[in-house]
């Protein structure tokens, strides 16, 4: 038989097909697998302990007098910083002194700085500004900067300060007769596309096992509009913003909320960004702004006096009214120097969820829905953590965010109401309450993330079978299959015991139109693990 000689360009080419196919895998495995991840914070510790310490810590202290203010700072003369209507933002108005940059405001007292705070409602608008250079820092939640990154990337942002988590800010209002995100499937939903809100949804959606194309998107140009829309009584439900929400349950007869980033208290976390030639131009300015606006932070929390006056800044900074200023305040949490720490992944003692994993759950999701592209750039990549690990902060209101408090449970946990429900099929074997290796990816995969983002919320565990077999053996087993999922989940992800409930239903509770069992694809149906997520005031 004649051997077959290739040619130099066959050569060649075949030589850049297995290229071509190799690079593919090695994306694959980095950015689609559990692998991957772990090799991503592998390298990310590995950059962090690698990068060099910037030594020259700014001054921290509030008596003006020892702050050398003639000591040059490289100036683009008042720092010019976009923000929106958000409780996140009373720190930096409260240390300012207001919108303006005056001679009274802390961050020139103490810091030799002028800031301006210029509102813009218009994220569009802001994002514009920023790329002409007449904005140098931009607000936005960590996933307004993934949705929106090809517009950013030219100008190479790096987020530097964790303003706020929202705590009540974001709310899903619905109308009677909705109960819990599973009764949104096909009804009509009020949201501001390709933002945060819309973003929540989906991450709301998904703890029912629901995607965005499961309900019909009312598109609205602003969180006002979308709260004008839900009033007008044309949707059955909206993403709005506290206390937008507050008028929409006294407008609707029987309206409520569904859920909130009460309940979700990881689900949405405001930050600061500049571009990545300012923070070394401009390095110590950046700095400075930081260390204020952690003071202002510190000052708000440890002084009633200083919340106050955070109040009237922003009401009149926002012109609303100051009930409205002090709603917006106690619906986030404002972010410390020590949650900042612990956000850029700086305290490696620190359990809880930090910026580069919410970033990338937050990518998983709109990757899942089809609303972003595959690729996206890391977190670390659009991050620059040395801003606060340089910070030399301590004391009263500058550690970090303590563990909320779960009460015990009490025996109507059992039966109180769900916001969600997500129907997951774990297999065991015949009278096993083993969990397989394949049953914990499944978990892992399909709810763990979602336990760790709805961090106030209790997990009611209920796991069901078919009727074959003895009924009692049929209610003992599927109870020691809960227990045995809620175990993995405190045990493997850390999640307080007096957040977990465990449930067997035996054959009780049979899916609708399988009541008999009577197919294969019945009783496969009924063999399920339910994951009830309950309202944090329950």
């Amino acid at each position: 038989m004649a051997k077959v000689k290739l040619t130099l360009f066959s050569k060649l080419l075949l030589t850049l097909l297995i290229v071509a196919a190799i690079v593919s895998a090695g994306y694959y495995l980095l950015n689609e697998t559990e692998l991957g991840r772990q090799l991503q914070e592998k390298s990310q510790q590995e950059y962090k302990q690698s990068e060099p310490e910037i030594t020259d810590p700014i001054p921290t202290t509030t008596d003006s007098a020892q702050v050398q203010t003639s000591k040059a700072i490289p100036s683009l003369g008042a720092l010019k910083v976009q923000i929106y209507p958000s409780g996140g933002f009373a720190p930096g108005l409260y240390f300012n002194g207001g919108a303006k940059h005056n001679p009274d405001s802390k961050f020139f007292k103490n810091y030799g700085l002028q800031v301006d705070f210029v509102v813009m409602d218009d994220p569009s608008d802001a994002r514009q500004d920023w790329k002409d250079g007449k904005i140098q820092i931009m607000a936005d939640r960590i996933d307004g900067v993934i949705l929106n990154f090809d517009e950013l990337k030219r100008g190479k942002p790096e987020i530097f300060l964790q303003t706020d988590w929202s705590r009540g800010a974001d709310v899903i209002v619905a109308q009677r007769g909705i109960d819990n995100i599973n009764d949104l499937k096909g009804k009509k939903i009020a949201c501001t596309p390709n933002s945060p809100s819309m973003t929540y949804l989906a991450l709301a959606l998904s703890t029912a096992g629901m995607k965005l194309d499961d309900v019909v998107i009312i598109n609205a140009p602003d969180d006002a509009t979308t709260a004008t829309v839900f009033n007008s009584g044309s949707v059955d439900a909206a993403v709005v913003k506290s206390p937008a929400h507050i008028q929409s349950l006294k407008v609707i007869k029987g309206a409520h909320i569904l859920q909130s980033t009460k309940d979700a208290a990881f689900a949405q976390t405001g930050v600061l960004y500049t571009k990545r030639k300012y923070i070394s131009k401009y390095k110590d300015q950046i700095r400075a702004f930081y260390a204020g606006w952690m003071d202002a932070v510190a000052e708000i929390k440890t002084a009633e006096e200083h919340q106050n006056s955070a109040v009237t800044i922003m009401a009149n900074t926002f012109n609303i009214s100051a009930p409205d200023a002090r709603r917006m305040i106690s619906d986030i949490y404002l972010c410390s120097h020590g949650d900042n720490l612990n956000y850029f992944g700086l305290d490696n003692s620190f359990a809880g969820v930090t910026g580069s994993q919410l970033y990338m759950i937050m990518t998983d999701l709109l990757k899942n829905q089809k609303v972003i592209p595959k690729k996206i750039p890391s977190f670390w990549s659009i991050t620059n953590s040395r801003i606060a690990s340089s910070a030399q902060l301590s004391g009263d209101g500058y550690e970090p965010e303590r563990a909320d408090r779960i009460r015990s449970l009490k025996a109507t946990d059992s039966k109180d109401p769900a916001i969600s429900i997500k129907d997951i099929s774990i297999k065991y074997g015949d009278e096993s309450d083993v969990l397989s290796a394949n049953a914990k990816t499944i978990i892992d995969l399909e709810f763990a993330d979602i336990a760790r983002i709805y961090a106030s919320s209790r997990i009611r565990i209920e796991s069901n079978t078919d009727n074959i077999g003895d009924s009692k053996t049929n209610k003992r087993l599927s109870v020691q299959r809960a227990l045995a999922v809620a175990t993995y989940l405190r045990i493997d992800h850390q999640i307080d015991v007096n957040r977990l409930i465990a449930v067997g239903n035996g054959s009780d509770k049979p899916v609708n139109g399988c009541e008999t069992n009577a197919t294969a694809t019945c009783r496969a149906k009924n063999r399920r693990t339910e994951f009830h997520l309950l309202a944090r005031s329950q």
